[in-house]
């Protein structure tokens, strides 16, 4: 039997998800376990263009028994920065984290994160923590968002930590070299950079379940998931886009098809319900 969302006057249930639509729901959920119950119902409505709640698809996993707790504590990110961005390329956060590959050592990770979209412009895996790697980091991000050839009023603000190769003057020279202003966070107060530790977490969570033993390996394995982080992960705090939806402009174009795609399915839901009533 499907699900039960509203309740007609006669007591009847009228928006009742079909139970071969139960079943494709089933379906991508034991095809898709990492998803949860908010990301399964948009990814439902996106790809079958079939609108489910968040609410149904959550009683209709716990029903399965396909509701399980997170392997991992989820850390909520930090409040905003307090100069909030309206929209991409305003402020790109930079930070770095470590990652080990056996028989090898430590490597860091340096990424740029636009602040307005979580997106994640650029990455590279370095083998230590120098003014050079947040330098070529940033030529990286400059390329992949077209800033560094594009005739722009105002380029990205830079916010990063008091970490030695953010503070070093060569760092400074190059920004002044961009047209790029640098605020660094408080010390001992990341909050300011909640997003990008969020992004570094997340990340860490999904590809630390293996071990890695070879850079080569580990890198695949970064991008694979940057790919999936900006183009396939929906934020709740997007309205439920992907990072890459907000950062292309594409964003307010899927809301209105969604809505267009909830009324559908409202309408077709009232004419089933009629037709078997008959």
């Amino acid at each position: 039997a499907g699900l039960e969302d509203r309740r007609g006057g006669s007591g009847r249930v009228w928006n009742r998800i079909p139970a071969q639509v139960c079943d494709r729901v089933l379906e991508m959920a034991l095809d898709q376990p990492e998803l949860s119950p908010r990301e399964l119902a948009v990814t439902f409505t996106d790809e079958k263009r079939y609108f489910v709640s968040e609410a149904s698809v959550y009683r209709l996993l716990k029903a399965h028994d396909l509701i399980t707790s997170p392997a991992f504590i989820v850390m909520k990110a930090a409040s905003e920065f307090r100069d909030k961005t309206t929209a991409p390329n305003q402020l790109w956060q930079t930070d770095f984290t470590y990652l080990k590959v056996i028989g090898w050592g430590w490597f860091y990770l340096s990424t740029v994160l636009d602040d307005f979209s979580r997106y994640i412009i650029a990455w590279k895996l370095c083998t230590g923590m120098a003014t050079r790697d947040v330098q070529d980091t940033l030529n990286l991000a400059l390329e992949a968002s077209g800033l560094e050839t594009a005739n722009v009023v105002h380029s990205p603000r830079l916010l990063s930590d008091n970490g030695p190769s953010y503070i070093s003057g060569d760092l400074a020279e190059y920004l002044a070299e961009k047209g790029m202003k640098h605020t660094r966070g408080a010390p001992y107060h990341p909050q300011t950079q909640g997003k990008i530790e969020r992004w570094h977490q997340t990340l860490k969570n999904r590809i630390l379940l293996e071990n890695y033993f070879l850079p080569g390996d580990l890198e695949a394995q970064i991008d694979a998931f940057v790919g999936h982080y900006n183009h396939h992960r929906y934020h709740e705090s997007l309205k439920n886009l992907t990072p890459a939806d907000v950062y292309t402009g594409r964003g307010q174009t899927i809301l209105l098809e969604r809505e267009k795609i909830k009324r559908r399915t409202m309408k077709l839901r009232r004419l089933q319900h009629a037709e078997s009533a008959a």
